[in-house]
């Protein structure tokens, strides 16, 4: 036994909700499948509430037509940067491993781009403002960012560095110590990352949008990927790497760097611009 188990939790918690008897076509209900649900589910009803208080751009009903562009951009995205960010060998071999999405395996940076490319498909076919529209997701997307993060905790996944800190945690799937052979105790990152890149930029992003209703359209978008990219560059110094690194940097990180560099390029753009008209 890890002589560290007493003083660490060890993560024991399936990654089922609900699970089917055997002989079903379906295992059961996943948290992280439930997590993508949720996640939509608020985004649809903050959308309504932002319709509600006459600060949407989309018109009565256009939440259903918008989530299903969003839909299919998060799933499509999501599951296509992971197999080319992360596991580019293994969809070499089997590209059908591109649609096993039911195993879980969704890449945040590949959703993103998704998204924006569902949100400018959406927005020119109702030609509206694609800037005002992308402030609007910009603002609920932290909520399936915390979701998804608690549901890769559930799912004993993307575990962190080792570590003895009193809240770390035994995941019996991370790699053992090599001196008893045993998982040794984790940052749980998965936590971090929730309580960052979820929650904390979920309420500054709400603080900004419902404080200051003359935003010129493309600042919460810009403030989002600046925001992200920053803690999500952050909260990677505590996660073990899941792939080789980039230049000495996580994937994780390397790849919020562009996102980085897209919010200041958004942020310069919309202040000369607002020079240009004043």
């Amino acid at each position: 036994m890890n002589p560290r188990e007493p003083d660490h939790w060890v993560h024991d918690w399936s990654p089922f909700l609900v699970r089917f008897p055997e002989g079903f076509p379906l295992e059961g209900i996943r948290f992280y499948g439930l997590a993508y649900l949720l996640g939509f589910l608020a985004a649809f009803l903050l959308l309504r509430l932002y319709r509600a208080r006459g600060r949407s751009p989309l018109g009565p009903g256009g939440e259903l037509d918008l989530f299903t562009y969003l839909l299919i951009g998060v799933i499509a995205g999501g599951r296509l940067g992971y197999v080319l960010f992360y596991d580019t060998a293994a969809f070499l071999r089997n590209p059908l491993l591109l649609f096993e999405i039911w195993k879980g395996g969704m890449a945040s940076h590949g959703g993103m781009i998704g998204v924006v490319v569902a949100t400018a498909l959406f927005a020119r076919r109702h030609r509206i403002s694609f800037l005002a529209l992308a402030d609007r997701l910009a603002t609920v997307a932290p909520v399936g960012l915390f979701l998804g993060r608690i549901a890769n905790f559930i799912n004993g996944e993307l575990w962190g560095r080792p570590s003895t800190v009193p809240w770390a945690v035994i995941f019996p799937g991370s790699p053992p110590d090599p001196t008893t052979g045993l998982p040794e105790p984790r940052h749980p990152s998965q936590l971090y990352q929730a309580a960052t890149e979820g929650l904390l930029l979920f309420a500054w992003l709400q603080w900004r949008f419902w404080r200051n209703p003359r935003l010129p359209a493309g600042q919460l978008g810009a403030e989002f990927l600046l925001g992200y990219g920053i803690l999500r560059i952050l909260t990677e110094v505590f996660r073990a790497p899941d792939a080789p690194l980039i230049l000495g940097l996580s994937r994780g990180q390397f790849f919020s760097l562009p996102l980085v560099f897209a919010g200041i390029a958004l942020l310069l753009w919309l202040r000369r611009r607002a020079r240009g008209t004043s």
